[in-house]
């Protein structure tokens, strides 16, 4: 395993593993279930005109620097079904030229700190082997996997659910950062924030820049799904009643929040004008 990420060849990989490629020069990674024949089953936003099968961030690029249509090695590449963001595309199209990587599982406690980025690997470790991964895949292409969220349903966590069968068990913003990525991207500005008090305490800035090194490797552990305690095991075929579930209890807690907050002050209505139109006078016609 690198220090940034796990880079493999295409001949290292095999059906039900997790893999990824950086894109926008490691600015993000896309995550995807590699189900064997060159093909890839991941997660995007719902199917747009011309944009299946490509995430959301490059969406409106591929639309002003995108080819031919059609994939060259693949008819069905690009297959997505009504209304879901789940999305089988060939291995050359899920890369788009990119590095391929593979995610890890198990990772201890010390290897997972001492990465530099999130969403490379988790403490959890891998449910039913490589075949339940393919099959929680290919179930979840023909039936969906909720709705597309950068922080709370990303392609991370359809791939890291695809392997581990879990989920969190909470809905609305208890859901946020439960992915790598997500985790990364909350942490970098929570460890600025929190480190903000120990500034006594850290002698010059490379004693700074070690608090802020500490909460921002903190912030990314308690997240990873693998050390939180708020997950639970999720049937493939169970999943649209779970999502239901969610959304339902989403729902309510809005609701509540709503009746909660103390209700607007009344508008003061206009007083009616105490002034009275002056009366027309008659013109006198003098003789």
């Amino acid at each position: 395993m690198g220090l940034l990420s796990h880079r493999v060849e295409r001949s290292e990989i095999k059906p039900g593993d997790h893999i990824y490629t950086w894109r926008a020069g490691y600015t993000y990674s896309h995550h995807g279930i590699y189900v064997g024949g060159s093909k890839v089953v991941h997660f995007t936003r719902k199917k747009e005109a011309g944009t299946a099968g490509l995430d959301s961030a490059i969406a409106v690029s591929s639309l002003l620097s995108r080819g031919p249509d059609g994939c060259p090695t693949f008819p069905d590449c690009g297959f997505q079904r009504p209304g879901s963001g789940v999305v089988l595309t060939c291995l050359d199209c899920f890369l788009r030229g990119g590095a391929l990587h593979r995610f890890e599982y198990g990772a201890p406690p010390a290897v997972f700190l001492a990465k530099l980025r999130g969403g490379t690997c988790t403490t959890a470790r891998a449910d039913g082997g490589p075949d339940a991964a393919v099959r929680r895949a290919m179930h979840l292409l023909q039936n969906g996997f909720g709705d597309y969220d950068v922080f709370e349903n990303n392609c991370e966590d359809f791939a890291l659910y695809c392997k581990t069968g879990l989920l969190p068990a909470a809905a609305g913003d208890d859901g946020i950062g439960r992915s790598g990525q997500a985790a990364s991207a909350v942490a970098v500005p929570l460890a600025a924030l929190l480190s903000t008090p120990f500034k006594v305490l850290a002698a010059g800035p490379l004693g700074m820049a070690a608090v802020t090194a500490g909460v921002y490797c903190a912030g990314r552990y308690i997240t990873d799904i693998g050390v939180r305690k708020d997950v639970v095991k999720v049937e493939v075929e169970n999943l649209a009643a779970h999502l239901g579930w969610r959304r339902a209890k989403a729902a309510e807690e809005a609701v509540k929040k709503q009746q909660q907050q103390p209700p607007p002050p009344p508008t003061p209505e206009k007083k009616a004008s105490s002034r009275l139109l002056p009366l027309k006078r008659k013109r006198e016609i003098c003789v």
